[in-house]
């Protein structure tokens, strides 16, 4: 059993939704109820937040059915997660950042540089899993992500920021499409990045 007491009150929102959905499945287990009940309607908005897993790549490339339908060299291969809730400041305060993030190599080997100070491109792809929660039996579930109309058009509403943030090269995946992704970490440099860590 989880006692709250022991959570300060910056955990206490995380504390809710954890419970919430242990409730859930309580009641799915006992009951059988097949409830309908979405993250949104038990936990307050903005708990998820949209996710980017980013990876400083040589070379990052998507296929489908056998196709390149995208490919990029020197830059940012960027995973998105949209999450139920998530709005187009999120997505703003997060596409601001990932093109201002200096994590590129200078002449002294030191991280100093942005994707727009190399003038590098970013190849973005569309990640639900992200958004999965692990913290109860052995199959992730997905109920924190967006459906997939509201997720694609912040999905696009992402890329096209980015690109008005001054990245002239931005490619994309298909949205809800069974992609294979290629890439070359260059580093390893991967870092994940949260909307609601950043100041909007």
């Amino acid at each position: 059993m989880i006692n709250a007491d022991r959570y300060n009150p910056s955990e206490s929102k995380r504390v809710l939704t954890h419970l919430s959905r242990v409730w859930v499945l309580c009641l799915k287990s006992r009951f059988g109820i097949h409830l309908t009940f979405t993250i949104g309607r038990l936990i307050k908005k903005g708990l998820i937040h949209l996710k980017a897993v980013i990876q400083r790549v040589t070379r990052a490339s998507v296929t489908v059915d056998g196709e390149r339908v995208s490919a990029i060299e020197n830059g940012l291969l960027i995973l998105l997660g949209v999450a139920q809730g998530d709005t187009e400041r999120d997505a703003q305060v997060l596409a601001d950042k990932i093109a201002n993030l200096r994590i590129f190599s200078d002449s002294d080997d030191k991280m100093n540089l942005s994707l727009l100070t190399t003038n590098g491109a970013a190849l973005v792809v569309s990640q639900f899993t992200l958004c999965a929660n692990c913290s109860h039996g052995r199959r992730p579930d997905f109920f924190g992500a967006a459906k997939p109309d509201p997720a694609n058009e912040l999905y696009e509403y992402f890329c096209k920021r980015i690109k008005e943030a001054g990245v002239t090269d931005v490619q994309k995946g298909i949205f809800g499409a069974d992609m294979k992704v290629e890439l070359l970490n260059d580093g390893p440099v991967t870092i994940i990045i949260e909307s609601g860590d950043l100041k909007k």
